[in-house]
Order: structure tokens, then sequence, then C-alpha cells
């Protein structure tokens, strides 16, 4: 059974749905969301706060993960721990796929923040986000974690 939630924070108006008991999904809507409720949903909303308010460092949330190498990507960021940054490239290596792949897998990613493809950044650069705000909502987030000094 597919239920969403909406959370209001400091991003924007945040959707999360839950899909077959985990989170599937996160993204930003400005669209009208009537709650349908449900424990997790509640707990998801719960945790986001947490995080804005600087009390969370990590989502403890069942993630449905993608299947393939989105899932496998996912799962490295899910590893990365708050307030620290991955490229591209070290989780290619470290994966065995190109890092153009890992970039893929990245800008896909159906739960930003919750699964925090904002920490992996390119060789020489932010690298992108898919997010609206763009590049402008991965500062803000590398900035809400203290890894700020790294974007310099």
């Amino acid at each position: 059974m597919t239920r969403r939630a909406a959370f209001s924070g400091p991003l924007g108006r945040l959707v999360v749905t839950e899909d077959g008991g985990a989170i599937a999904r996160l993204e930003w809507s400005a669209a009208e969301v009537a709650d349908e409720g449900g424990a997790l949903l509640s707990e998801a909303c719960r945790q986001l706060g947490e995080y804005f308010a600087g009390h969370r460092r990590a989502f403890d949330l069942p993630i449905a993960f993608r299947p393939g190498l989105q899932g496998t990507v996912m799962r490295a960021m899910v590893a990365i721990p708050f307030g620290e940054t991955r490229t591209y490239g070290d989780l290619a290596g470290a994966l065995g796929v190109p890092a153009q792949a890992v970039g893929q897998a990245c800008g896909g990613n159906p739960i930003p923040i919750i699964v925090p493809c904002h920490r992996v950044l390119g060789a020489t650069g932010l690298g992108g986000f898919s997010a609206p705000g763009g590049v402008e909502t991965k500062i803000a987030l590398l900035k809400h974690e203290g890894a700020a000094s790294l974007l310099l």
C-alpha cells in the first residue's frame, strides 16, 4: 500500500512516500497532499524534523532500495557519515563501476536527504543535485551538516 505525508522544513515542502512498509520516495512538492497517516510516515517526518533541528545525524528508517546498481549506490550513500563527503570516484572505486554510473545513480536517487546523495561530490567540484534549487540546495545541506569547509 502506498501512502504519502508532507513535511514542511527549511528547504521547502517535502512529500515522503511509503510503499510496502519502507520509505520509497522523498520529493519537493508544493501540491496539496492529504496526510495518509501511518506510523512509518509519522516517524519519517519526525526524523526529518530532528535532522533539520540539528538533533539527528542518521536516519533510522526502512528504505526501499532500488534493484541493481541504483540500490548498490543508494546503500553506499547511506553509509557516508553525517558531515562527511565522498567523490563519485571514491564510490566508483569501492563498487568497481565507472564514476559516470555512480553519478547517474546519484542523480536518480528517489529518496534525497534520507539517502544522502548530497554527500557525493565531483573530483573537482560539487557535482550536481537534482532537487529544486540544484547545487544551492546541495550546498545548504552540506552547510547544515558542517561540511562547508570541504567546499572551499
